[in-house]
């Protein structure tokens, strides 16, 4: 009787779960996601999920503010991990985002300008205040990769 060997994760995989258990720490109550920055030698650099701004309270303890279906309170997680490696001074450029749910229109803007090259992303989130269709331009026209990747927990 041979014993089977658990899988070991590539390196996608790996950074992928890391992603999910940031995302457990998310504040909004409506949608949890996690984002993880990594360079190119595979170290981390920064973590985000979504939740209110820094020492403000949260949605789950003073409830959304809900503007045209989305709550307006929030960060989301790409913009606090680019936030937190600002305020610690690390470089992100040509980094890799791993991220639960694929970037919005103003965080992919924010990717790019931070110099990110690809994004890893577990679902692709869709919404008409995200314009997703225009991130998948943004992205080619930018030159980052974009890569669906579904890991479980």
């Amino acid at each position: 009787m041979s014993e089977e060997k658990s899988k070991r994760p590539d390196w996608d995989e790996y950074f992928m779960a890391i992603a999910k258990q940031v995302a457990s720490r998310a504040t909004c109550d409506r949608r949890h996601v996690g984002a993880v920055l990594v360079s190119q030698d595979r170290v981390i650099l920064s973590t985000g999920y979504n939740g209110a701004p820094r020492g403000m309270p949260h949605c789950d303890e003073i409830g959304h503010e809900i503007v045209e279906g989305h709550c307006v309170r929030t960060v989301h997680g790409e913009a606090n991990a680019i936030a937190q490696a600002a305020r610690s001074g690390v470089s992100i450029e040509k980094a890799t985002l791993y991220t639960t749910a694929s970037p919005c229109y103003d965080c992919f803007k924010l990717l790019i300008n931070a110099g990110v090259k690809k994004v890893v992303y577990d679902e692709f989130y869709m919404s008409r205040y995200e314009a997703s269709a225009k991130v998948l331009e943004l992205a080619k026209n930018a030159g980052i990769e974009m890569r669906a990747l579904k890991v479980e927990k």
